[in-house]
């Protein structure tokens, strides 16, 4: 019983300088360790560029560039049988009624491009969201015309889309189209600030509704609003209803219906 104990005392030592067979393991072990938690570090505090399907989307804020090696959609490959959609971001944005439009118009089909107002760099959003353009306006309007350009809501990000001379283009272009323009919260101010869709009758967040009102637009307060080329909604509490509209105007209703009941909405 002695000699078989010193023999295995003797097997785990470290023979010539070399690690024992133990030491390798826990070595091994450690490296796995130190790659998971690299992996994780990784994943969590910067934004990563996901599927087609979703967003890049950290929750802290970070001015690290987006990462562009993972796969993520591209206008590349659009064919002209393919409905599109335009979402322009600027900084101060609403999280939400950005990332719900954008979900649930590809949920439904559609090829969406989030295209960032300043470029791609990461843009903040009005709650400190960092959200992850998939591309620059610049280089998404050599691919238009859409089918529809989005306008998200937050005060900062209306102001921001309400001084762009390269939103106004995109907006005339459309219009001009007969194509469809859609804006939500504080949105439709910068249909006011670039003369698109006169006349025509428009919802907003309620903050916004005596500058709508002055413009000379008829007013509702009903959640979403069309009239002709035109879709306005509320807010983030209707950004539901409001990209299901979207939806139901490119792709029909039987396709909208269809996306209520995965996502639990009471409608």
């Amino acid at each position: 019983m002695e000699s078989s104990y010193k023999k295995k005392l003797q097997e785990n030592k470290t023979i010539s300088g070399r690690p024992s067979r133990w030491t390798g393991y826990f070595m091994a072990a450690a490296r796995a360790s130190w790659k998971l938690l690299s992996l994780v570090t990784k994943r969590v505090f910067f934004p990563v560029k996901l599927s087609q399907t979703s967003l890049a989307v950290t929750l802290r804020y970070s001015t690290a560039s987006c990462d562009k090696s993972g796969p993520h959609f591209s206008t590349d490959n659009m064919g002209d049988d393919e409905v599109t959609a335009l979402v322009i971001l600027a900084e101060g944005a609403e999280e939400m009624e950005t990332v719900i439009s954008v979900d649930v118009m590809r949920r439904g089909g559609i090829k969406v491009t989030l295209a960032g107002l300043a470029g791609t760099d990461p843009v903040k959003c009005s709650r400190d969201v960092v959200i992850c353009p998939d591309t620059s306006l610049d280089e998404a309007r050599k691919h238009g015309p859409y089918d529809v350009v989005v306008l998200p809501g937050g005060l900062g990000g209306a102001k921001n889309l309400a001084a762009s001379a390269k939103v106004k283009e995109v907006l005339q272009e459309q219009e001009g189209k007969g194509k469809l323009v859609a804006a939500v919260c504080a949105g439709p101010t910068a249909l006011v600030s670039h003369g698109i869709g006169k006349d025509k009758t428009v919802t907003s967040h309620p903050s916004v509704q005596k500058v709508m009102e002055e413009a000379g637009h008829p007013y509702t307060e009903a959640r979403v609003s069309r009239d002709g080329h035109i879709i306005t909604s509320r807010g983030p509490g209707t950004c539901f209803e409001f990209a299901l509209q979207i939806v139901e105007a490119l792709r029909g209703k039987e396709v909208a219906d269809k996306l209520v009941p995965p996502m639990l909405l009471k409608l």
